[in-house]
């Protein structure tokens, strides 16, 4: 049976000029934003074992990273606290002097041009790992969001561009709106971890965070991963309340949420490449089982091709570099 050739979809693939020529997708640093762990002290940079290439550092070192990132053309970054202190209540969350509102503070003036995003949660910060204030075991919604509230004012008060509250709390973005606006802040702008899934892929992230939970999990408020349409109603109602943008994480597990929230709301959304999904990929490749730097560019450009504006990636810098 003679073969039907009319149509040759390898004459676009020859080359490398031709496949560029034809690519739907495209990747650029100015997507990226790299995450960035903040602790006390000065002239430290103490690595995260479970996440090869990734380190706590001191305000001083953070502002020299910014500067290298930036020379690699990644232009924002998302900040992570380590306080000196905790407690129950994750008091030190709002205090001026903390690791990230110094480091906000820093980094505005050395390089004004990066655009700043804060997490806002409380686990870095409480005694016992949790988000939130915790009675009985339980981790309470509404005087939780009461605390979120002043921990995004003060990082908004030290300059940040953008907060980013990641705790799930029921009604927390609203409430982050209206103190935002009340104290002045009305471009501050809100990225929400809007559809944040109770997932294994965490694990390296509560090392580098030292905000592993003392006692239960966070399946409470964060989602079941067995859940799609929920995603939508979550992402709703944050919108509704205020959110700028909007973000699915974690990512790679999880591309069919990102493209129906881009998909459904149109709104700038981006997606996390969370600390398990860049360390199976370190240690494969440290191990020779895959090619990493393939391994890391497919990862990012599946992202980006399921509907993501931003990627929240370590490999920002890497990527940047690739690029």
């Amino acid at each position: 049976m003679p073969l039907d050739l009319t149509n040759r979809p390898r004459r676009l693939r020859r080359t490398p000029g031709l496949r560029a020529l034809v690519r739907e997708t495209h990747l650029e640093p100015s997507q990226f934003i790299y995450p960035l762990f903040v602790c006390p002290g000065e002239g430290v940079r103490k690595p995260i074992g479970s996440m090869p290439g990734v380190a706590q550092m001191s305000v001083d070192e953070i502002v020299a990273e910014v500067g290298a990132a930036t020379g690699d053309g990644v232009t924002s970054v998302l900040l992570f606290g380590l306080p000196a202190h905790k407690d129950e209540r994750g008091s030190s969350a709002s205090d001026p002097q903390g690791p990230v509102q110094q480091a906000v503070r820093a980094i505005r003036a050395a390089h004004p041009q990066t655009v700043i995003v804060t997490d806002v949660c409380l686990c870095e910060y409480t005694s016992h790992g949790h988000c939130g204030i915790v009675t009985d075991g339980i981790v309470e919604n509404d005087p939780t969001v009461a605390l979120l509230v002043e921990e995004a004012l003060s990082h908004a008060e030290a300059g940040a561009d953008v907060v980013a509250p990641s705790d799930m709390m029921d009604g927390r973005i609203g409430a982050i709106r209206d103190g935002l606006d009340a104290a002045g802040h009305v471009d501050t702008a809100i990225m929400s971890y809007a559809a944040k899934y109770a997932s294994a892929f965490y694990g390296p992230f509560r090392e580098a965070a030292e905000s592993t939970p003392a006692f239960g999990d966070r399946r409470s408020h964060q989602m079941d991963p067995a859940n799609a349409r929920e995603a939508l109603r979550q992402v709703a109602l944050d919108i509704d309340q205020g959110a700028d943008m909007v973000m699915v994480k974690p990512a790679l597990p999880y591309l069919d949420i990102l493209w129906r929230v881009k998909d459904t709301f149109g709104l700038p959304t981006a997606a996390y490449h969370v600390s398990g999904e860049y360390s199976m990929v370190k240690a494969a490749g440290a191990n020779g089982w895959i090619d990493e730097p393939r391994a890391m560019m497919e990862s990012l450009i599946s992202i980006r091709r399921a509907g993501a504006d931003a990627i929240i990636t370590y490999y920002a810098r890497d990527a940047a570099r690739v690029l």
